[in-house]
């Protein structure tokens, strides 16, 4: 199985002007995100969504709230001929002590066994630090950073700075890692019918 593990503030949609999403009005898609969800999953990609949500332990939003965010992104990708197969989420905030809020691995390691994939095949795409951190702990073999959201700043064709896990790839959008993947899927193919 071929696994994709997103991050979604910043990746999937705007981080929203406090820095989280409150309400479904809130959440806004990034443009071609979706677009590159759905050309994953046409490429045969299953694609899974592992996210911190400290404002639901908080009380910034309730549960059905959350549920309510997540179904208008469900509903937009399905529109375009996409889907995300699960979200999982931590709950809790910075200094709780959690295995699952982003850099522990806990929600990746729970995305892997769900899905029957190796931690080392899973490939881990985000727009921040944190995630790409929980890839890097979960043992993932590729890490992919797309510079928008808390990375926007940064340029794809630079090299990162040490903070960074080491092997990680630069991608100017989404959609740009998507094309990336599904061009190294391609390349197999191409060998074997050349031979």
């Amino acid at each position: 199985m071929k696994l994709a593990i997103l991050d979604r503030d910043g990746l999937l949609n705007e981080p929203g002007s406090e820095g989280y999403i409150a309400s479904p009005a809130d959440w806004q898609p990034l443009p071609g995100a979706l677009e590159a969800v759905a050309l994953l999953n046409q490429g045969g990609w299953h694609v899974v969504v592992a996210t911190n949500q400290p404002g639901l332990g908080g009380g910034l939003f309730d549960g059905r709230t959350l549920v309510a965010i997540h179904a208008r992104l469900h509903r937009e990708l399905a529109a375009l001929g996409g889907r995300i197969d699960a979200v999982f989420y931590c709950p809790h905030a910075e200094g709780e002590g959690c295995a699952c809020r982003k850099p522990a691995p806990g929600l990746l390691q729970q995305i892997c066994e769900r899905h029957g994939v190796e931690a080392g095949n899973a490939v881990v795409i985000g727009s921040c630090r944190a995630h790409l951190q929980a890839g890097a702990a979960l043992g993932a073999r590729q890490l992919h950073l797309v510079c928008s959201g808390a990375s926007a700043a940064l340029d794809a064709g630079a090299p990162l700075d040490a903070g960074w896990p080491a092997g990680t790839r630069a991608h100017a959008s989404l959609l740009d890692a998507a094309l990336w993947l599904l061009a190294q899927d391609a390349e197999p193919q191409a060998a074997a019918v050349s031979a």
